[in-house]
């Protein structure tokens, strides 16, 4: 029975011990994660910027901030983000095609949810022609 209760006790603080250790982790906390451009003129790039705020314990280092298409630029906060402090992730999306779009942006870094995906949508629409002048 002792055993028993030992055994159970090991078991419940190596539990406890991880659960403790992923709260010590960096953690995001974003202004938004999906961004509306609404209607964009064709030919023109538009830009937003993510910010987020680390609320974990650690510092968050984000190791690769990588967009689904090659239409889509993205630049980030490359030092150590502390404890309450804030990072950004600017993006650019080149929109060159009259269509509706929505993109993916993947987000790698050390937080306790290693991997977060921010979106981007919106529909690029044709310039207006310029009027003749015959």
């Amino acid at each position: 029975m002792k055993k028993l209760i030992l055994l159970c006790a090991v078991v419940l603080g190596f539990a406890f011990n991880a659960s403790a250790q992923d709260d010590q982790k960096a953690e995001f906390k974003f202004n938004e994660e999906k961004h509306d451009f609404g209607k964009v003129p064709q030919g023109t790039p538009v830009t937003t910027v993510f910010t987020f705020t680390n609320i974990g314990q650690e510092p968050l280092i984000l190791t690769e901030v990588k967009p689904t298409c090659g239409c889509t630029i993205a630049d980030y906060t490359k030092t150590p983000v502390k404890k309450g402090e804030k990072g950004k992730i600017t993006i650019t999306y080149n929109a060159a095609v009259a269509q509706p779009f929505n993109k993916t942006i993947v987000v790698t870094s050390n937080a306790k949810t290693p991997q977060k995906y921010l979106n981007i949508i919106g529909e690029v629409v044709a310039k207006a022609a310029a009027p003749s002048t015959r």
